[in-house]
């Protein structure tokens, strides 16, 4: 792996890959047909008519091992104050029994989760967030206003204890926020590569930072047929254990301008701007190809685009969206 001037020169040797047999049958293209889930593109035998719920997580030292991640069908991470990032961890597909450690709301929430029509959960924040979240079309859920779901746990100390049960959660949604959501990423089809298999190059890892202390880095594990992510060189993991993975990363590439606000420590707020366009990198099946993200409006998804203009696909899975500031970096390897 090579970066010169900000561009990333791929390597050529393609490794070895043994996928699991899902990932094998979405390689060969003999995924069937039918109904599928449309945050993941994993076939369903029906989908039910329930809202999507995104669930504001935290991803501080003192937060971690957080509980329910893998089974979110969709997770943003966005830088906050103090160079520590958070987690949007959207459920639908899936639901766990349990999920945390629930954190406030943040400016750019509203952007991630207004395309998807349904819920926004979170332990609290400042009125002009929120605000901006029933503004696009969202219904919120506050625990410091009393929605049912939230309780604390006592395996930490606030603000670090604060969890939910997200079938509570999805239980409150009134007649507006009850539709299944729309698709939010293009999955490759029965029969077809996602773009980074068919086009892109071979990676083995995928190293980004998000800000001087937020390191992520991506693994691609054929054994597990997967990206698994670690906070720097620490394997993340779950509260029962399982590391953290998932079937595609896609990297944004975002300007983050500072709000003026101050969190209660005099940190700065910032704000990702997650309107516009920017460029993009791509993670499926052991690739990485470069991509172009738009985004209209705030209640708009996140278009990915390749060189040509054409739409991107990923594989069919889970997906986490690494918002990267463009004064970051990301490195293949």
């Amino acid at each position: 792996m090579l970066v010169v001037a900000g561009v990333v020169v791929w390597p050529t040797v393609k490794p070895h890959v043994t996928a699991l047999p899902f990932l094998d049958s979405v390689l060969a293209g003999t995924s069937p047909s039918g109904p599928t889930w449309p945050l993941t593109g994993v076939p369903a035998d029906s989908v039910p008519d329930r809202p999507a719920l995104a669930v504001k997580i935290e991803n501080s030292s003192a937060a971690r091992p957080q509980t329910g991640l893998n089974a979110a069908d969709m997770v943003w991470e966005q830088v906050v104050e103090g160079g520590i990032t958070r987690f949007v961890a959207v459920y639908h597909s899936t639901l766990p029994p349990e999920i945390g450690p629930v954190r406030s709301i943040r400016p750019m929430d509203a952007a991630i989760a207004a395309p998807l029509g349904g819920l926004l959960a979170f332990s609290g924040g400042v009125p002009p967030y929120i605000a901006a979240a029933e503004n696009a079309g969202l219904q919120v859920l506050r625990q410091d206003a009393g929605a049912d779901g939230f309780f604390r746990t006592t395996a930490r100390s606030a603000p670090h204890n604060v969890h939910a049960t997200p079938q509570t959660l999805l239980d409150q949604a009134d007649a507006d926020h009850r539709a299944a959501p729309e698709t939010q990423f293009d999955h490759a089809a029965p029969g077809e590569q996602a773009t980074a298999i068919s086009a892109g190059q071979p990676t083995a890892t995928l190293d980004l930072a998000l800000s001087g202390i937020s390191t992520p880095r991506w693994t691609w594990s054929a054994t597990d047929g997967r990206w698994l992510r670690a906070e720097g060189s620490t394997p993340a993991v779950q509260a029962d254990g399982a590391r953290i993975g998932a079937a595609n990363v896609v990297v944004l590439r975002v300007d983050v301008v500072q709000t003026g606000a101050r969190d209660p420590a005099g940190n700065p707020v910032p704000e990702t701007v997650l309107t516009g366009s920017g460029r993009a990198l791509v993670a499926s099946g052991g690739h990485t190809a470069e991509a172009t993200w738009s985004k209209p409006a705030v209640g708009e998804r996140v278009e990915l685009t390749d060189a040509d203009g054409d739409p991107v696909t990923l594989t069919p899975g889970t997906t986490w969206v690494e918002m990267v500031p463009n004064s970051g970096a990301v490195t293949t390897g």
